[in-house]
């Protein structure tokens, strides 16, 4: 079995944030209730809980001139995944708040284009040019 991780993030409305996972994204619902629900995302398990939005005291940072979001999970994908999820997002015409490419030219070059979910969660999707450089500095 592949290892996956888990989150658990609070939610301002489930039921907005369902139907932003499965009808944007694709991804599928697991196990849930009134006020929260586990979203597969790509074999990852992230858990939604109806509590009210989470409060972010320093929301970006700036790396090689690209302003970034502070708080941000996403997904790692090869370049088919990768190009897919942003021709779905684009044919659905949702809003893409950044695409940039990191450390052009250099190990660990890759792409990301960033989201945002019903909650004002920031979620990234990157593709490496060079799977082996996820880690290497």
């Amino acid at each position: 079995m592949a290892t996956q991780f888990h989150l658990a993030l609070p939610c301002i409305n489930v039921n907005k944030t369902r139907a932003f996972y499965t009808d944007v994204l694709g991804a599928t619902i697991g196990r849930s209730a009134i006020k929260w629900a586990d979203v597969n995302l790509y074999n990852n398990q992230i858990t939604f809980t109806e509590c009210g939005p989470f409060k972010f005291d320093c929301k970006s940072y700036s790396f090689n001139g690209d302003i970034l979001p502070s708080f941000h999970f996403g997904i790692i994908l090869n370049r088919t995944e990768w190009e897919s999820i942003l021709d779905r997002l684009k044919a659905k015409n949702y809003k893409i708040e950044s695409q940039v490419k990191f450390l052009e030219n250099k190990v660990g070059e890759h792409q990301s284009f960033f989201v945002k979910d019903p909650n004002d969660f920031t979620v990234e999707f990157k593709c490496f040019t060079n799977d082996k450089e996820m880690f290497k500095s």
